[in-house]
């Protein structure tokens, strides 16, 4: 009797691990399965997305123009590029992005003729007696470290160095006066 419950056990326990072979496909399915809704759930939240950025992006048209834009709503994308060609030849204006022409008067230039910066390079040329000063100012207008600005102003004994770049008027003018305040001299370019 003992040889028949062992058998009675293996053949239960083999039956066991059938049903567990069995329920082991079913969970690695379910990740593809959540995997794919997790997609579709995206997709649609894109979809979601466009949508409220076309609703958004709607312009409200005064009842003055509503008959031309909505003509103009109906037309081929040919026949607007025509007419942008027709209206650029008749108002003599160009749809393209308005460029700076040679000779004609640009924003920012005086009387004399020279174009007035708006943007300055700082430029350090001679360091002074206050060394340990201009180190000071050089760390305060850059945001370097110690020995960077350190070795920016030992540089300074050699040839000029640019300090700082594109810096708008009236910082480049208070970072000036701060290097001359100290010893050094400064060049604004």
């Amino acid at each position: 009797m003992a040889e028949e419950e062992k058998k009675e056990e293996v053949s239960q326990t083999e039956e066991t691990k059938k049903e567990e072979v069995k329920e082991e496909p079913v969970t690695k399915e379910e990740p593809k399965v959540e995997e794919q809704k997790k997609e579709e759930d995206k997709k649609e939240v894109k979809k979601e997305e466009v949508k409220e950025k076309e609703e958004e992006e709607e312009v409200e048209v005064p009842k003055k123009f509503e008959k031309i834009v909505k003509e103009i709503e109906e037309m081929k994308v040919v026949d607007l590029a025509e007419l942008v060609k027709i209206l650029e030849k008749k108002f003599g204006v160009s749809a393209t992005a308005p460029v700076a022409t040679v000779g004609a008067p640009v924003a920012g230039v005086d009387s004399a003729g020279e174009e007035e910066k708006s943007e300055y390079n700082i430029i350090l040329k001679t360091v002074g007696d206050k060394k340990i000063e201009v180190i000071k100012a050089v760390r305060d207008a850059t945001a370097k470290g110690l020995k960077e600005s350190k070795d920016m102003v030992d540089a300074a004994g050699s040839e000029p160095q640019t300090v700082r770049e594109g810096v708008k008027k009236e910082e480049a003018e208070e970072i000036k006066k701060k290097f001359e305040t100290a010893g050094a001299t400064v060049e604004l370019k």
